[in-house]
């Protein structure tokens, strides 16, 4: 183990930050390091004393600096995703909600990975829809352009390591890893509707992502534990406007959903994710509370992005997106720009 992650792993541990000033520094550490048991002490003892928002911004802002860039033709254009690490283990509703926004004439450059945490991260059911999720920067910027919708796979955007990755999942509990990543959208989207596990994470996110800079944005939790907008219960929403920070509560009923005891919203694996996804795009869903959940969470994105003045109004747009089948084309337009071969 290195002298820094030594320090910083005692330093965690005894409930201190880091220094702005070893920012960079600790980041190479933890990618530098070879042996996994290092990082693990690192982040565990991180996670035991809880990350905070200056740790945040500064682990972001250095992986924004570093990070391979896609640019976009679209002067709106949002990114709906979430942390992980929820317990609830919901199908990919960010996923789903991404080709029904696309649908609506909102374009998406979604950033993912494959799961640390959960059962099925947006790159495992991308690959069960049929759609490659580890293209290179170059075609997913040509998708972006030309389908509207990209997916953006994080380790071909960011230089981490492979022992990080393996560490990460082998935990089974979220790091600072999965907070960082949603604030570092290769496309730099200027709209965002972020999903995290942890309602203590909703102020530190919204401080971190003001800092680094967004148009308009939304930190979201659902007190039943979704790392995305609810349909039972409240939801906890930090907006983000250049930078200023609103916080407020929303529940579905207020996009005009009536879901009191949402049901069949567990998926066993990607694949099951996957049918699930399409179920719900052909109009066919396993569940009305799948359908329900993926719109209340497109229409928040389409809300955000200004496509829409209210929420019924986003509703509607998100709506007409599936009845109109326009959903499911986005999703088989991606899947002929970025096919599996």
């Amino acid at each position: 183990m290195s002298l820094l992650l030594k320090k910083y792993r005692d330093e965690f541990a005894a409930g201190r930050t880091f220094e702005a000033a070893d920012a960079e520094a600790l980041l190479d550490a933890l990618i530098a390091e070879t042996e996994e048991e290092p990082i693990a002490e690192v982040l565990t003892a991180w996670n035991a004393k809880g990350v905070s928002s200056d740790e945040i911004f500064e682990f972001a802002r250095i992986l924004r600096s570093r990070m391979k860039r896609v640019n976009s033709i679209h002067e709106t254009f949002v990114d709906i995703v979430g942390t992980g690490g929820s317990s609830a283990k919901t199908f990919n509703v960010s996923t789903a909600a991404s080709f029904v926004v696309a649908g609506a004439g909102v374009a998406v450059a979604k950033h993912g990975n494959k799961a640390a945490t959960s059962n099925s991260g947006s790159a495992d059911v991308l690959s069960v829809l049929g759609i490659d999720p580890a293209v290179s920067p170059e075609t997913a910027e040509a998708c972006l352009n030309t389908v509207g919708i990209c997916f953006m796979f994080a380790p071909k955007f960011h230089r981490l390591s492979p022992t990080l990755a393996k560490v990460r999942r082998g935990l089974g509990f979220p790091t600072i890893f999965n907070c960082i990543g949603p604030l570092c959208n290769p496309a730099s989207a200027p709209h965002q509707l972020i999903g995290v596990w942890d309602k203590e994470l909703v102020p530190k996110m919204a401080e971190a992502l003001a800092r680094l800079g967004t148009k308009r944005s939304w930190i979201v939790h659902g007190e039943d534990g979704l790392d995305e907008i609810a349909l039972a219960g409240r939801t906890l929403v930090a907006e983000v406007e250049g930078t200023n920070v609103r916080r407020f509560e929303l529940s579905a009923g207020d996009f005009g959903v009536d879901a009191e005891t949402p049901s069949g919203l567990r998926s066993r694996d990607s694949a099951h994710s996957g049918e699930m996804i399409r179920g719900v795009l052909l109009g066919r869903p396993h569940t009305q509370s799948a359908e329900d959940l993926v719109l209340v969470n497109a229409a928040a994105a389409i809300y955000i992005s200004r496509a829409a003045d209210g929420f019924e109004s986003s509703m509607e747009k998100a709506r007409e997106s599936l009845a109109s089948g326009s959903a499911h084309r986005k999703l088989e337009e991606l899947a002929a720009a970025a096919p599996i071969v």
